[in-house]
């Protein structure tokens, strides 16, 4: 499955982005998805992840309650809501799909097998 990432740009801090992923190749329902992101300087990490179906998501605690991420799969097409935006948010987000959980998601970006190259996310304070 190929995918592409867009709605990445430059925020003031309190703002809000929408960043967008889109996916083709394959059958998109068939993939659990998550948002990995790698600020400057610092490893890749892990930011949310959803289920095929959208009913179950999960969130690093940073972005909890700032952060919504959903899909529409009719659409082949995965979301992530950034709200009230932090200079610690800045860095290139990358989306990524994983085939191996039929009901579920993973917050360990090495069980991911297909990538986005990432679109870049800088808030300034």
């Amino acid at each position: 499955v190929q995918l592409v990432e867009s709605g990445g740009g430059l925020a003031q801090a309190g703002a809000s982005l929408r960043l967008s992923c889109t996916a083709s190749g394959r059958t998109f329902s068939n993939y659990a998805m998550g948002w990995f992101r790698q600020a400057p300087g610092k490893e890749r990490e892990f930011a949310a992840a959803i289920s095929r179906s959208g009913a179950k998501t999960s969130y690093t605690d940073s972005v909890k309650g700032r952060f919504t991420i959903s899909r529409d799969n009719g659409k082949n097409t995965m979301y992530l809501q950034m709200n009230n935006l932090t200079p610690e948010d800045t860095a290139v987000y990358y989306c990524a799909a994983d085939w191996r959980f039929s009901d579920g998601y993973s917050t360990n970006q090495d069980t991911y097998n297909y990538w986005g190259q990432g679109t870049q996310v800088i808030v300034s304070s």
